[in-house]
């Protein structure tokens, strides 16, 4: 009896090719694997093309690195992906950098993008020539963006252990305070003590 589906339909079998060149038989899944290692070899990019660099700007918030990634890889293949932010909060500075494995995608997705409307914003897209490219520019480049415990860093450093050389310099810092405090007070006519 063949082999059953669940729908009770005979499985299909595969079909058996004969090679020409070799007078042998395939079968046509080990052909699918050499389809798809030619198709693999035709997309890898060719030596003799020079990378080309996106600027894109207007990025409106929520549209940061991994959205980026998925939507610009419709057109080639990324080499890299900057969003410039700020050091201190992480957040957005709303412009990027994309190196495009192709100077001809670069182009394309530069016509497309310019003047394009997402999530409210117009973007602003333009290729940059290999002048106005700096290596600098891709410092944190490909980078999951994670964010700094600002406030924990900040606790931590209040509350370490000094050393009793720096706190008997705080000690005399905050007295010399005091006084001066006292002394303008008492030159006002304010009689008050401060400890």
């Amino acid at each position: 009896m063949p082999p059953t589906t669940r729908n009770d339909r005979p499985a299909k079998r595969p079909r058996l090719q004969t090679n020409t060149k070799e007078g042998t038989n395939t079968s046509s899944m080990s052909v699918s694997v050499e389809d798809k290692e030619k198709e693999k070899d035709a997309t890898k990019k060719p030596n003799n093309e020079t990378p080309g660099v996106v600027y894109l700007g207007r990025i409106p918030h929520g549209f940061y690195e991994d959205e980026m990634r998925a939507y610009f890889s419709q057109f080639g293949t990324i080499d890299r992906l900057r969003l410039c932010r700020n050091k201190a909060t992480g957040k957005s500075k709303h412009y990027a950098f994309i190196q495009f494995s192709s100077s001809e995608v670069a182009r394309i997705v530069a016509e497309t993008m310019n003047n394009y409307l997402l999530y409210g914003h117009i973007l602003k897209c333009k290729v940059l020539a290999e002048s106005e490219c700096d290596e600098k520019m891709w410092i944190g480049a490909n980078r999951k963006w994670k964010v700094a415990p600002l406030a924990k860093i900040r606790r931590l450093k209040h509350e370490r252990r000094r050393p009793p050389e720096a706190w008997n310099k705080l000690q005399k810092k905050e007295s010399t305070r005091r006084l001066i405090k006292a002394k303008r007070w008492e030159t006002a006519g304010i009689s008050y003590s401060l400890g």
